[in-house]
């Protein structure tokens, strides 16, 4: 990354916080990572993936958008483009997304394993990203029980993260369970083949967990409830989205999937899921404003 670039992304980063005054203000509070939060209370969780490049602007504009939205920010991974580097994290992600750094629960992506074992990743977030080198854990967030899983493990660690999973999710019985990772099992994306993260959905799945967010694929996508198999199951199913907006470039989609509801690739933008007792809404809010996909759904 050459020096030219740092005061480009300086002046846009004033500019844009006029998009961030549009929203609703006192963002920079809410739920931090270790925090705790009422039962009976509406939470927010709001987040993207796949974010932060010196290269272009498009983060501080997502960045600005969160400033004007309380809540628990989540991170799909690929965070800090090119390379997941202590250098990237600094110059890249902290002038923009680093900003909520204190409200934030990550997980990594593919590009934070450019450097060995995502180590500066796990420096950068400290206690929030879980134990270094595993780089998955949960936490209550209102009635809701949340798991941020690490899809970017070799196999052996896959298989300790899966058991993990298991018993973490039979120890916290809630009706709503919500679980996000870098990579999504289902995607309209090109050449995409994520099979090995199918045993984190059959867990999910069989302990009746409702929601997944995924990243990776730059584009936002909304799938109807399905089985890890990808059958419709409107009454139990998972229902997955795909919201990797968060600033890096656009993919273009393939094929359409079975159950996909809702494609968008012409624009970056937040998911943002309101966390109710027994129910949730979501909302994907794109960077100038509006709303492009919204909904809301019960718990099994």
């Amino acid at each position: 990354m050459s020096l030219t670039h740092l005061p480009r992304r300086a002046g846009s980063a004033a500019l844009l916080l006029s998009l961030g005054a549009c929203q609703t203000p006192g963002g920079a509070s809410g739920t931090t990572p270790g925090g705790e939060t009422r039962p009976g209370q509406p939470q927010v969780l709001v987040g993207a993936g796949d974010i932060a490049s010196c290269e272009s602007d498009r983060d501080e504009a997502t960045a600005a958008m969160l400033d004007g939205i309380e809540g628990t920010v989540f991170t799909l991974g690929d965070n800090a483009y090119p390379d997941g580097t202590a250098e990237d994290f600094q110059r890249c992600y902290a002038p923009s997304w680093g900003r909520h750094k204190q409200r934030t629960r990550p997980v990594p992506g593919n590009h934070e394993y450019h450097s060995a074992r995502a180590g500066p990743y796990f420096e950068y977030f400290g206690e929030a990203a879980g134990e270094p080198g595993k780089g998955y854990y949960s936490y209550e967030l209102g009635d809701w029980h949340v798991v941020a899983l690490n899809t970017e493990l070799p196999e052996r660690a896959r298989a300790e993260q899966e058991r993990w999973l298991r018993e973490d999710l039979a120890a916290h019985a809630a009706r709503c369970t919500l679980a996000y990772m870098h990579r999504p099992l289902f995607s309209s994306g090109l050449g995409r083949d994520n099979a090995w993260v199918k045993p984190l959905w059959e867990a999910l799945y069989e302990a009746g967990a409702d929601v997944v967010v995924a990243g990776h694929d730059h584009f936002y996508e909304r799938f109807a409830p399905q089985t890890p198999e990808g059958q419709a199951a409107p009454e139990r199913g998972l229902r997955q989205f795909v919201v990797g907006t968060g600033g890096m470039t656009a993919y273009a989609f393939g094929p359409t999937l079975p159950n996909s509801e809702v494609r968008q690739a012409r624009t970056f933008g937040l998911m943002k899921l309101t966390l109710e007792d027994g129910a949730y809404t979501w909302e994907f809010l794109p960077v100038g404003g509006g709303v492009l996909d919204q909904g809301r759904d019960t718990c099994h």
